[in-house]
């Protein structure tokens, strides 16, 4: 081999390994992470403990993925009923089927969690009626859901990028000029610590729910040169992501005292609103946020109805212009999500996400530690 190829072999790797922790690095980071209400429920809350479990968090969901990913190229298993009927084995007619709750419920609450997290940012950011807001949401939601979904698709790595983007124009300088609160209210947090108990339960539970949609990475496993670039395209999602965590709990902690932080639903408002340049910044983040939520929705109501036509009409042709099935099930979808969102951000954030955790444990988390002892990793 020529030493330009084997640098050319390098270099195509290379993209291969990062472009799939880009994949898990975008599919975490959306306008829920973005408005700060996640991390609010499951990392800030708990005060100092939050360094340690979001980065315990980050930690579960590499691992997780390393497995999946390494047993999907090792066995070209890339769709997940065929990865989760090879997985499970002999119980693949029990876990397979429930995984395909999981994704039912992960379709149902992730739609309603953008859906709120949009609305609520108009309402917060720009002062638009709730019902305003909801109706102009909504209705965008299903037209581009039906006619635009790929285009959508897309974008939407290029939003994620943008949101992270725009969460270092916020949180870098927020950090610097608000440091005096954030060493105080750490500080105090350390001093009176939340149950250590509770707090990293609940980052087992935060790191749960983002593994319900472990089933869609596994695809992207096929252009690995072997099984063990899974190993280092987590290590790179890793560092990656528990640096972007780190960098907005710390910034939280800036607010952690004030009044508003327990209920607001979009935290990082509160940091802009009393930081730097908040008249430049709030509308920056703020659309930044609408749009990341709602090409989430999108998203996920059209892998919905994708399904539910695909397995009303097996010839059902995604790419094909719209018809009745289409119209109706995405409308279906659209409204379900709006009647979930009705909810309220911080309780799909703090009861949704927490009961999909809570199915995915039994679900995902403890059978692929079963299968790791038993098979020895995969290899006897």
């Amino acid at each position: 081999m020529k030493k330009g190829e084997s640098v050319m072999i390098s270099k195509d790797k290379m993209s291969v390994v990062v472009g799939v922790a880009f994949v898990w690095f975008t599919t975490q980071f959306g306008g829920g992470f973005a408005s700060g209400n996640q991390l609010r429920q499951y990392f800030v809350q708990f005060g100092v403990w939050a360094f340690a479990t979001c980065v315990l968090a980050q930690f579960i969901g590499a691992f997780y993925q390393w497995y999946g990913l390494r047993y999907a190229k090792k066995h070209e298993v890339y769709d997940y009923r065929s990865f989760n009927n090879s997985f499970y084995g002999k119980y693949a007619p029990i876990f397979s089927n429930l995984y395909e709750l999981v994704y039912i419920v992960t379709l149902c609450v992730a739609p309603a969690a953008a859906f709120a997290t949009g609305v609520s940012t108009m309402e917060s950011a720009f002062g638009i009626n709730h019902w305003i807001g909801t109706i102009f949401v909504g209705v965008f939601i299903f037209i581009v859901a039906v006619y635009g979904t790929n285009v959508v698709r897309k974008v939407a790595s290029t939003l994620s990028v943008m949101i992270v983007a725009g969460l270092f124009i916020v949180y870098i300088p927020n950090i610097v000029a608000q440091w005096g609160d954030i060493s105080a209210n750490i500080a105090a947090s350390a001093s009176n610590p939340a149950p250590a108990g509770k707090a990293f339960w609940t980052s087992i539970v935060y790191a749960a729910f983002q593994l319900g949609s472990i089933g869609l990475l596994f695809q992207h496993a096929k252009p690995f040169e072997n099984p063990d670039d899974a190993k280092t395209s987590m290590v790179y999602g890793f560092f990656v992501n528990t640096a972007i965590c780190l960098m907005a709990v710390l910034g939280l902690m800036a607010i952690t005292s004030d009044p508003k932080f327990a209920t607001e639903s979009i935290p990082l408002l509160l940091l802009v609103n009393r930081g730097v340049a908040p008249d430049l910044l709030r509308p920056i983040i703020s659309i930044l946020i609408v749009l990341g939520s709602v090409s989430t929705a999108v998203n996920m109501i059209a892998g919905m109805s994708n399904r539910v036509c695909t397995s009303m009409d097996k010839s059902f042709d995604p790419t094909a212009k719209p018809g009745r099935n289409v119209i109706v099930v995405t409308l279906i979808c659209t409204v379900v999500a709006f009647l979930i969102a009705q909810l309220g951000l911080n309780k799909i954030v703090s009861v949704g996400y927490a009961y999909l955790g809570y199915l995915t444990i039994p679900v995902v988390m403890i059978p692929y530690v079963v299968h790791m002892i038993a098979t020895r990793f995969d290899t006897k």
